[in-house]
């Protein structure tokens, strides 16, 4: 069988994480291969069906992109050549839409847009030249997306075997402010150790997206398993493959007892989580709680994980006084939620994920980890404490001894 090259981009910050879990993926099928990490993504290749399966069962890719070619450039007429060339009609017809996206890391050329424009041109005129009709663009919701990629003396072209991005699971109906994607929110509860039979407890859970992906693999449901994809388009594609792919995944035994727990200050947050929980298939017990994050307590005797995406500014104050700067009502927020920790969660390993890179000095702790991530452009880090029994505070500097 033929085999294909792939690239599995990814939030950058989790390369690691996610050439785990294809190493994971290639044990369903021994034909995929990971190879190296890069700065947003992993290599791999495979057969048509590994990417499938990636698709299907990938909680930390972006993407799946299959690779038409790679040359060294000069300027947009080698882009242009190099992508006449390829065999697009083997993939898709001209009755098919398409859009093309191109990123560029220290390319010498000046415009990706021109560049763009060159790399569409080249499909429609190979089109255009053996079947007289050539595709549309949509840039909204093409069935093909080709995506280049220029570095500073090297294209790549790829075609996109997902579609959708692959962190839309088809699941969701509701979002809160500035919900955590889903492929993010898997790649931190793996970067947590988190695993399913380990208590797990999100405190802020807004609209559920970190309780979802956990509550998902728990029951063994695939993140890809709802939702559709661009390869289903393709030429090639194979039903009875793909349908054998879906029908080779067990559900695992329900849960006997509750280890997924979730709380938020807004009750209309409750309201959204349950009901995407409910879309995404969960059929146990996830008990969720409207309370104050300050006056939380471990939801079960033995310790778990407590992993959060913490709120800032105004998400803070949604019970709180509006006269309050955000600044002072951080703090003062903080300050709280430290005292509870260090109270009533002896045992649990905290994790915190934040663009405030300031945030272990707002709570007085010292953090055992901090991990850097990207969320799209922002910087962020996955802070790691060890709640001990009493207190785990910064050290403060000692005042020097008087002189004598």
């Amino acid at each position: 069988m033929t085999r294909y090259s792939y690239f599995c981009p990814c939030p950058r910050g989790l390369e690691a994480a996610l050439a785990e879990e294809l190493d994971e993926i290639s044990q369903l099928d021994k034909s995929l291969k990971v190879h190296n990490q890069v700065p947003g993504g992993v290599h791999c290749s495979g057969v048509l069906q590994d990417a499938y399966r990636i698709n299907l069962h990938s909680r930390i890719a972006s993407r799946v992109l299959l690779r038409m070619a790679h040359a060294g450039y000069v300027n947009e007429n080698d882009i242009y050549d190099l992508t006449l060339d390829q065999p697009w009609e083997d993939w898709f017809g001209y009755h098919h839409t398409i859009r093309v996206d191109v990123t560029a890391v220290k390319s010498p050329l000046k415009s990706l847009e021109f560049t763009t424009l060159k790399i569409k041109d080249a499909i429609c005129d190979r089109f255009r030249d053996q079947f007289t009709q050539r595709p549309s663009v949509d840039t909204k919701n093409p069935d093909m997306r080709i995506v280049g990629f220029l570095d500073a003396h090297n294209f790549t072209v790829y075609l996109d075997t997902s579609g959708e991005a692959l962190f839309k699971r088809g699941w969701r109906m509701e979002t809160g402010d500035a919900p955590l994607r889903e492929n993010l929110a898997a790649g931190l509860l793996r970067t947590s150790g988190w695993k399913p039979g380990v208590p797990l407890f999100d405190p802020m859970c807004g609209s559920g997206t970190i309780l979802i992906e956990a509550a998902q693999m728990v029951a063994g449901i695939p993140p890809g398993i709802r939702r559709e994809f661009a390869f289903e388009k393709f030429g090639s594609f194979n039903e009875e493959e793909w349908q054998a792919i879906k029908g080779a995944v067990r559900a695992h035994p329900l849960p006997s007892e509750p280890g997924i727990f979730g709380s938020d200050i807004s009750g209309d947050m409750i309201v959204m989580t349950r009901n995407n929980l409910n879309k995404a298939g969960i059929k146990f017990d996830v008990p969720l709680k409207q309370i104050e994050a300050q006056e939380i307590k471990a939801p079960t005797e033995i310790p778990g994980i407590l992993l959060t995406n913490p709120p800032y500014g105004e998400r803070i104050g949604v019970r709180g006084d509006s006269t309050v700067e955000a600044d002072d009502l951080a703090k003062d927020f903080f300050s709280a939620f430290s005292t509870t920790l260090k109270q009533r969660f002896a045992g649990w390993s905290v994790f915190l994920f934040t663009a405030d890179l300031g945030l272990p000095k707002l709570l007085r702790l010292k953090e055992s980890r901090k991990t850097p991530f990207f969320n799209g452009a922002l910087e962020c880090r996955l802070f790691r404490f060890d709640m001990v029994a009493g207190f785990n505070r910064r050290e403060e500097a000692k005042p020097k001894p008087a002189a004598q």
